[in-house]
């Protein structure tokens, strides 16, 4: 009887940790300081976007050029379009996602990498800068405005334009259709 008593006090005991863990938990998955893990999982299970907003503030889809895939060089081809716009205009996330890198350097220059739905990779090249306070772990929203357009990297030279790239499982895809389909809706 002793035996039994003191198994149900444990019992009792570790049901009651388990509650105060689980409403912990709650908690914590409600701050400000979760706010990229709950973005991590929610962009993890939702499917790739079927219609994307043209990521530069005042162009429309019928005005960018179909390059995806056009040779540069002898030995690699464009894995994305160019949004050609005045220098310093807005360039805003096209999606809700996850800044994966802000960095500066190679063929994009200046760059910002997006992680959003369907684990795609959204890339944004050229910037002449980029926005304030920009931060590798930062949660955005579509509309958000990542930086500027620009010249940097090997588009000096070339009228201002941001290069946008979408990387999903199987390499780049042309995210022209899905501008196209966005200015539809």
């Amino acid at each position: 009887m002793r035996a039994a008593a003191l198994r149900l006090r444990r019992l009792a005991w570790s049901l009651l940790w388990l509650a105060v863990l689980v409403v912990l938990l709650a908690w914590a998955c409600g701050q400000p300081f979760m706010a990229s893990a709950r973005m991590l999982w929610d962009i993890s299970r939702a499917p790739p976007p079927l219609a994307l907003p043209v990521p530069v503030q005042g162009v429309r889809a019928r005005q960018i050029a179909d390059t995806f895939g056009a040779p540069r060089g002898t030995d690699r081809t464009h894995q994305g379009v160019d949004i050609f716009a005045k220098r310093g205009t807005p360039v805003v996330s096209a999606t809700r996602g996850l800044v994966v890198s802000v960095r500066e350097g190679g063929l994009g220059g200046r760059q910002v990498w997006v992680l959003g739905p369907g684990r795609e990779r959204h890339y944004y090249a050229h910037l002449d800068d980029w926005a304030a306070a920009l931060a590798t772990g930062q949660v955005v929203q579509p509309g958000h405005v990542l930086g500027f357009v620009g010249t940097t990297g090997n588009a000096r030279g070339t009228p201002p334009h941001l290069h946008y790239g979408i990387y999903g499982r199987d390499g780049a895809h042309d995210p022209l259709p899905l501008f196209k389909a966005g200015a539809i809706r």
